[in-house]
């Protein structure tokens, strides 16, 4: 049997099933420290969107007669990074709504793993945001034992520069109001450094996006480290801006790419009506994916230097 497809030809002996389920891996330390937070409203917000991403993946390859798809992990990870996004206190009938719709919409009718243009778990995010702007950040909810409404140190920046007597360590180790996975800095680090240290993971765009937002913020006379510590930039530049199919291919690509998404963060949250920008800058950024990808091309064939062809 003879396998034709268009050039280059890579092979690897990573699986793309494997690569998903190390990415699944990575992502348990902030699944499971967000329903230490939030409890059973996080528990259940997290298994409804999983469910419904796999399912969703299942039916429509079921319907349109594609090969099937829904064990290779792919949708597992956009139902755990969309719940991960989500606040804790969202009904479960919206979070099923958006992750139906990151599925179907996002990936499976642009053709599939590989074909998407935009990330499917920040889209089926935007999908929500536009649907059900109040259930999406009309309130937040303190970590447990307190579960009160409270506002987030985002809200607080958006009307002022700076926030008075700010514990930056609870806001590193994750004690904070916010969305279920984005809360703790400390732990989403030591899913950075796995994913880079496996090879899973690129460096350029995490680093060039965080460190864009706070050169940006740092001349704008910001609280940069406020900032840094809350809202989902670092989960944003972590899980999101090192998406393969959305991201740029290239390490020119990466670079311009990260750095986009923080400038554009930067804008948002400093001019913007939204205290966070993290989701429009790389949904923004996504959609110049495949020109970066031309104008920063990567070369097959050449020999280099005391190397092989």
């Amino acid at each position: 049997m003879i396998q034709l497809s268009s050039s280059p030809h890579i092979s690897s002996g990573l699986k793309t099933r494997h690569v998903m389920w190390i990415v699944v891996f990575a992502l348990l330390p902030e699944t499971v420290w967000g329903v230490l937070l939030f409890g059973i409203p996080a528990l259940l917000t997290i298994c409804a969107s999983v469910t419904t991403a796999v399912a969703s993946e299942w039916l429509f390859n079921k319907i349109t007669k594609k090969r099937q798809s829904a064990g290779d992990g792919s949708a597992v990870i956009t139902g755990l990074l969309l719940a991960l996004v989500l606040p804790p206190t969202l009904p479960l009938w919206q979070t099923i709504l958006g992750s139906a719709f990151a599925i179907i919409v996002a990936k499976q009718l642009f053709g599939g793993l590989g074909s998407n243009v935009w990330n499917p778990a920040l889209t089926g995010r935007a999908f929500l945001v536009a649907s059900f702007p109040a259930a999406m950040g009309a309130s937040w909810i303190s970590p447990l034992p307190d579960a009160t409404s409270s506002a987030t140190i985002l809200s607080t920046l958006k009307q002022a520069d700076a926030v008075s007597s700010v514990d930056y360590w609870e806001l590193f180790i994750g004690r904070q109001a916010g969305c279920i996975g984005e809360s703790s800095i400390l732990l989403i680090l030591i899913s950075a450094l796995f994913l880079i240290g496996t090879g899973l993971v690129d460096w350029r765009a995490p680093v060039f996006m965080v460190g864009t937002f706070a050169l940006l913020m740092f001349a704008s006379g910001g609280d940069v480290l406020a900032h840094l510590l809350s809202g989902g930039l670092v989960f944003g530049a972590v899980f999101m801006a090192t998406d393969y199919v959305t991201t740029p291919v290239t390490s020119y690509g990466r670079i311009v790419f990260g750095a986009g998404c923080g400038l554009l963060t930067f804008l948002i949250r400093k001019f913007g009506g939204y205290p966070e920008g993290v989701m429009f800058s790389i949904l923004i950024m996504n959609s110049i994916t495949p020109f970066l990808n031309k104008l920063t091309p990567r070369k097959y064939g050449y020999k280099k230097e005391g190397g092989a062809k």
